[in-house]
Parts: structure tokens; sequence; C-alpha cells
């Protein structure tokens, strides 16, 4: 059984300021509109931007999804059109064809920031002028100065500053993060055993079931880059639960083992409730540690989930850890879980991706952690590589997905094991 035990030292922390190799927050897009059930997703930006979201969603030809592309064209760049008046007659003819939708997403892009086109504004005329069938609602996916799991916080930070206030006094429970449906499921069965009844989800599967938020709600962060969504919650009199977070299995019994502590649940109960779940996924876990322990692993910076992921390889698989590199390091968020990294770890916040590619060609990691720009480049290297925005489309949080967490980990190992026979 491992034991998560704090290190007596924090990893001293690279920063790195340079080029940069990171897709833009659209990308959030689609695992977002899979998550709200009655949403849609109105990019207001280039074609280039709606090449990008239908080629990382690989849509069906025949399916009809909950996202689109309003273009800007040439007119509207030289000013020969009213881009709002443009935008209302997109956004009329959207809802006429999907009566289904009962939220509207504007999302902003490079192309619409450039212009500067206020969506916020346009978000609240279309918002009265659609009510009370349809909230709309704005954020920006810009990839100026972010990276791609960003468009998750903004928008999640959007349906904080719409959401009714929570006028009760009893205390509640929100988990904050996009997660699956089955990650849901479960982690509502483990809090009502647990004996915390009011949890809700942020965001909710449907628009509403948005949770109400007040002084009285205290949130837990499954994802560790939600600083804006944070930060709208404070505003709100919300108060954060510091935790590890719930990836692997001694993270997600540290996350749990948090709010049992806030609620005031006794140990013996906590360890009734997590004692089989934890048992189970330490089994499953046990099986790739046997290929994975003693295998180094790389991270270069992408999805600020580097942290915690990291973590798990460590603690749980035995893995060596090179580097950690991640695109923003929230020292509160993530202060728990830094404390539980190896002292001699090098961790490196921003990019100077040359100089970072040197250092892993340099140290020749078993694995290497990164972006699909750079994946290609270091497989013509000899490098085995993980796409860390597989990390976003495959449900981790959890006792029931540590396993599947660990074999995104294994499974390049026996590919090249295979194709080296």
């Amino acid at each position: 059984m491992t034991t998560l035990i704090a290190t007596k030292t924090k990893p001293d922390i690279l920063r790195e300021r340079g080029q940069r190799e990171v897709f833009c927050g659209l990308t959030s897009i689609v695992w977002l509109h899979r998550r709200i059930q009655d949403a849609f997703f109105l990019v207001v930006g280039s074609r280039t931007c709606a090449h990008l979201i239908q080629s990382a969603a690989g849509v069906m030809i025949f399916a009809e999804p909950r996202f689109a592309t309003a273009i800007i064209e040439e007119r509207d760049l030289a000013g020969m059109a009213d881009a709002n008046e443009e935008l209302d007659k997109v956004v009329d003819q959207l809802l006429a064809r999907r009566p289904d939708i009962k939220l509207l997403f504007l999302v902003g892009s490079c192309p619409s920031e450039v212009i500067k086109l206020d969506l916020g504004r346009a978000a609240a005329r279309l918002s009265e002028q659609h009510s009370p069938r349809v909230r709309v609602l704005n954020y920006s996916g810009s990839g100026i100065e972010t990276t791609f799991t960003q468009g998750e916080d903004g928008c999640l930070s959007a349906l904080v500053e719409d959401a009714p206030v929570d006028q009760t006094k009893a205390p509640s429970l929100l988990v904050c993060g996009a997660l699956a449906d089955v990650v849901e499921d479960q982690m509502r069965r483990l809090f009502a055993s647990l004996g915390i009844d009011k949890v809700d989800f942020l965001p909710a599967r449907e628009a509403d079931e948005q949770p109400t938020i007040g002084p009285n709600t205290r949130y837990l962060l499954a994802q560790p880059f939600l600083t804006d969504t944070a930060r709208a919650l404070e505003d709100r009199g919300a108060k954060r639960i510091a935790a590890p977070f719930p990836l692997g299995v001694e993270g997600t019994t540290a996350w749990l083992k948090a709010a049992a502590d806030t609620w005031q649940i006794s140990p013996d109960v906590f360890d009734a409730v997590v004692e089989l779940p934890r048992a189970r996924a330490q089994r499953a876990v046990a099986k790739h540690r046997e290929r994975l322990s003693g295998q180094s692993v790389f991270f270069f910076p992408d999805s600020q989930l580097e942290v915690p992921i990291a973590r798990f390889l460590n603690t749980e698989l035995g893995m060596t850890l090179l580097e950690v590199g991640t695109p923003y390091l929230h020292q509160e968020h993530l202060a728990e879980e830094l404390e539980l990294l190896p002292a001699d770890v090098t961790i490196s916040e921003g990019q100077d991706v040359d100089k970072q590619l040197d250092r892993c060609l340099a140290a020749n990691p078993d694995i290497t952690v990164c972006g699909l720009g750079l994946a290609n480049p270091l497989e013509a290297e000899g490098l085995t590589t993980k796409w860390s925005i597989e990390l976003m489309f495959t449900p981790l949080q959890g006792y029931e997905q540590a396993a599947d967490l660990a074999e995104l980990f294994s499974r390049p190992l026996v590919r090249k094991t295979r194709l080296a026979v």
C-alpha cells in the first residue's frame, strides 16, 4: 500500500519565458460541449478556428455537434459590415434551427479580440433578447498568452458570475472541473456514503441545474488550471478546501479526506467508505507499476495537469521524474502536490522551447509528455512520447480511473516493445 508522505523541502522552480508550443483555449470546447448537454458553443473567429475545433473533435460528417464558428470575414475586418449585426443574425438563425439550446456561449478568439469585438456586451444584449428561453454568456478562448485548458477556466468562471446566490445557511460542497458523467456518478456515491449530501458539480450536466453559490459554499478543485474560476468563487464568499488533486489512488483518497475533514466525518467512517474502492484501484494500478517502475519521464508544459500527474507517476508507479514542465504554476492550489514531489526534481514554469528541447534530448527519457506539435519531431529523435491533450480527453479522476491513467503511460512502452520485435 502506498501512502503519500510530504517531502521536507519543496523542489526548486525554473522559470522560463520564450517561445511556447501550446494549443489555444478553443480546444476545450471539445470536452465542454459533451459535459453541458443543452449548451452550445459559438466561436466568433476565423476559418482557422473552425478547422482547429473540427480537427480536435474528429466530428463525423453526419453528426450535428453543439459547437460552431461564426466566421469573421474580410468585410468585417475592413469595417464594411457591422460585426454586431452580423453576429445577431447568426445567433437568430442558430436558435431558430436548434430549439434545444438552453445556454449559449459566445467564445472569443484571437481574431475577435484583435478587432476589439465586445462579446461581453453582445452576450448581455442577446441574453435579454432571447430570455427566458436561452441564457447567453461569454468567455475568451483566445490563444494569446494562454494555454488550451484555460478555455475551461474561462467557461466555468463565466458560469460562476452568472450563478444565483445561495441564500441557505447550510454548508454545501461544490466540485469544480468538467468531469465525465461516469466520474461524477462515482464521486456522488462516495460523498453520499460519507454523509455529505449537498453536493453540486460545476459545470452541471444541464443549464437549469447550475449550482447556487454563496458564503456557505465549500469548493474542491478537480482540475489544477481553474485559477479564474477559483477567484470568481471566492468573490462570492466561497471557500476552497485545500487538497491534492483526485488523480491516482492516493490522490483521490487525500482529496476525499479533505472534504471529509471539513464535514467532520470520523476517520472510522471515512476508512470504511473508501476501503473497498481504494483496494480495488490499488490492485489495478499495481499491474502497471511492474512495467513503469524505474522508467524516466519528462514533461513539456501544455495542459497544467503536469504536476499532479507527475506526483502520481512517482509515488504510485515508481517512475523517475526528470523534469516537470507546466505552463503556469499556481503555488497555492498546487501546494499540497508540490510537497509530495521529490526535492531534487526540476520543475519548470513557462517555456523556452529550444532550451527545453535541448534538456530533453540530453536526458533521453523513457517517456516524454508533450503537445502534438512536438511529438513527431521527438519520435524522429528516437524518443517515446505521450500526447498531453489525450490526458484531457480521457476520464482520469477517481479510484475507478486510476488504472486507466496508468495505462496511458504504459501503453507507449508496450507499443515500443512490440515494434522492436
